[in-house]
């Protein structure tokens, strides 16, 4: 299962829990809602902003996923 589907499943779960415990919601729910489609659209627009103007060489990384065999140690 997705993770959208999971976060969508448990926020409806704790909106049930909330309903039914007659507890109000620690925001309000119209700023809370934009904030977080804020966020969304920012992480869109710089994921989208960065994959176009990426080359294909930019893609590939300057490191190497295997770690060095020296071990940096303080001079004690």
């Amino acid at each position: 299962m997705s993770t959208e589907l999971l976060s969508l499943g448990a926020g409806v779960a704790i909106g049930l829990v909330y309903a039914l415990l007659k507890v109000r919601s620690p925001a309000p729910p119209a700023i809370a809602l934009v904030g977080l489609l804020g966020m969304l659209a920012g992480e869109q627009l710089v994921v989208a902003l960065s994959e176009r103007n990426a080359s294909p060489t930019a893609a590939v990384s300057s490191h190497s996923a295997v770690p060095s065999p020296h071990r940096y140690t303080e001079a004690g």
